[in-house]
C-alpha cells in the first residue's frame, strides 16, 4: 500500500460512521456518499439512495469492453462500524488509520471498511486498464452492525440481477490460509412467557401442590435443547442439507475442534463435540437459552412464582426452513407445558443461506485466489447468520463469501487491526477474482 492509497483509506477510516448510535446518522450518510464519489471517480456511475428509511450507496462499472453482453457481478460490503468503545483500550485513535509494525489499525479496518475499499480499488485497477471483463454492480449499506435488512428489501424488489455475487466481509482462516464460506446459517428468536396462577405464593405452604412458573419455564426450554448426543430433537432437524464430501474433506485439514474451543475457554458440550465441532458449528442446527427472568434472583426468597419470562434461539442448518423449524419449537414447548400453564410464544427468523460447491462462481473463485496467492481456499461455512446470503440465493445468485481479516483481527473490540500486506494482496486477487469471473 502506496502512501496515496494509505491516505485515501484513511479518509474513508476517519469517517465515524457508527450506526448504532443516532448522533453519527449523518456520518453513516457521508461513508455512503464516500463510496458513492469512489466509484464515480473511475468512470462509474452512482448514488446514495434513500430505501425505506435508510440509504443504500448503490452503484455500477461498465465492462470495458462489450459490456451488453459481459457477466455481471453483485459486490456488496458495508459502511457503518461498530462502537470504538471503550476508548480507554485503543492504543491509537480508533478512527486514524495508524500502522503500526505489520498491522493496519482503526475501527473498521477490518470490518468492512478496509475490505470494502480492496473491491474498489481492484476496480479501478482493471477500469482504468481497460482490461475489466464484466459488469460490476455495487449495493453497500450503512446498517450490517445493527442487523438492518434495506439490503434485503432491496434485493427482494431487485429485477437487474447479477451472474455472481461477491462479499468480502470474511477472512482468512489463519495467516495464508484463505477460506471461501458456502453457507451461512439461520436464526430464530423466541421470547416465552410462562403464567401458572394469579400471584406468587408461599412455598411452605403451596410448594409440591401449585405450579411453579419457573419450573415449567425450565421444562419447556429442555424440550428444544439438544440431548446427549449433541443433536436437537428430530422435528428441529427437518430439511438439513448435508455438507459434501469435498467440504467434508477440507474441514478435515482445519486445525482440531478441541484446540478452537481450548483457546477460548470453552468446555466441550459432550464427548463427541470436539470431533464433531465444525459439523455441529457449521451444518448442523443448535438451540441455545439465552436469558431467564422469574422469581427474585440474588435473594434466599421461598416463593414460588406464578410468572416467568425467557429467551432462547435456534440457528438453523443451511437447507432448513424458518416456518416449519418455528412451528416445530413453538409445538414442543407448548407441549412441555403441563395444564393449568398458560404459555405464550413470539418468534420471528431470518433463513439459512447456502451456495452448491458446483455453482460456477466457486471453482472461478477458487482458481483465482490460488493464481494470486500461489494457494488454493478451503470451503468451509459459517456459523453464523448473514440475512443477505439467502437473499442473494433468492434471487439466483451464486455468492462468493471470503475475506482476508485473520481471527486475530480484534473485529468488534479495541485495537481492530488488519495484516497490511494482505491490501496490496487483497486487491491484486480481488483484480483476478473479476478477471476469472469474465468468464462467466
Amino acid at each position: 500500500m502506496d502512501d496515496a492509497q494509505r491516505h485515501e483509506l484513511a479518509e474513508f477510516i476517519r469517517i465515524p460512521s457508527v450506526s448504532a448510535d443516532p448522533a453519527h446518522r449523518e456520518d453513516v450518510k457521508r461513508a455512503g456518499e464516500w463510496v458513492c464519489d469512489f466509484i464515480r471517480r473511475i468512470g462509474g456511475s452512482a448514488e446514495l439512495t434513500p430505501f425505506g428509511e435508510k440509504e443504500l450507496a448503490l452503484g455500477e462499472i461498465r465492462a470495458s469492453q462489450d459490456a451488453d453482453s459481459a457477466p455481471t457481478v453483485l459486490c456488496y460490503g458495508h459502511f457503518d462500524v461498530q462502537p470504538p468503545a471503550p476508548l480507554d483500550l485503543w492504543e491509537s485513535d480508533p478512527f486514524e488509520l495508524d500502522v503500526r509494525g505489520e498491522y493496519a489499525y482503526a475501527r473498521g479496518i477490518a470490518d468492512d471498511k478496509g475490505q470494502v475499499w480492496i473491491l474498489l480499488r481492484a476496480a479501478q485497477r482493471l477500469a482504468e486498464a481497460g482490461a475489466l471483463p464484466v459488469n460490476l454492480r455495487f449495493a453497500c449499506d450503512g446498517e450490517e452492525e445493527i442487523g438492518g435488512t434495506t439490503i434485503v428489501d432491496y434485493l427482494a424488489q431487485d429485477e437487474r440481477g447479477a451472474d455472481a455475487g461477491i462479499i468480502f466481509d470474511g477472512g482468512m482462516l489463519r495467516r495464508d490460509v484463505p477460506a471461501v464460506e458456502l453457507a451461512t446459517r439461520g436464526l430464530i428468536a423466541f421470547d416465552v412467557k410462562v403464567r401458572t396462577g394469579d400471584r406468587d405464593l408461599h412455598s411452605g405452604m403451596y410448594g409440591g401442590a401449585a405450579l411453579n412458573a419457573i419450573h415449567v419455564l425450565m421444562r419447556c426450554f429442555d424440550a428444544v435443547l439438544a440431548g446427549p448426543d449433541g443433536r436437537l430433537p428430530a422435528p428441529l432437524r427437518v430439511g438439513i442439507a448435508p455438507p459434501t464430501q469435498e467440504e467434508l474433506d477440507a474441514w478435515a485439514a482445519l486445525p482440531p475442534g478441541g484446540d478452537e474451543m481450548r483457546e477460548q475457554g470453552a468446555r466441550a458440550l459432550d464427548e463427541n463435540a470436539e470431533e464433531e465441532f465444525y459439523v455441529r458449528t457449521w451444518a448442523e442446527p443448535s438451540a441455545d437459552v439465552n436469558g431467564i427472568l422469574g422469581g427474585k434472583p440474588g435473594l434466599r426468597n421461598t416463593t414460588l412464582s406464578v410468572y416467568a419470562s425467557g429467551e432462547f434461539t435456534i440457528r438453523l442448518a443451511p437447507g432448513q426452513d424458518v416456518e416449519t423449524i418455528g412451528s416445530a419449537a413453538e409445538r414442543l414447548v407448548r407441549n412441555a407445558a403441563p395444564t393449568g400453564a398458560e404459555v405464550d410464544v413470539v418468534w420471528k427468523g431470518v433463513p439459512p443461506g447456502l451456495v452448491r460447491p458446483d455453482a460456477p462462481p466457486i471453482p472461478l473463485a477458487l482458481d483465482a485466489f490460488e493464481k494470486a496467492l500461489g494457494v488454493r481456499p478451503l470451503l468451509t461455512r459459517a456459523g453464523g447468520t448473514l440475512p443477505i446470503m439467502p437473499a442473494l440465493a433468492d434471487k439466483g445468485i451464486p455468492t462468493i463469501l471470503t475475506g482476508f481479516a485473520l481471527p486475530e483481527s480484534n473485529i468488534h473490540s479495541p485495537n481492530e487491526r488488519f495484516l497490511v500486506r494482505y491490501f496490496d494482496e487483497g486487491i491484486e486477487t480481488a483484480a483476478e477474482l473479476f478477471t476469472q469471473l469474465g468468464r462467466l
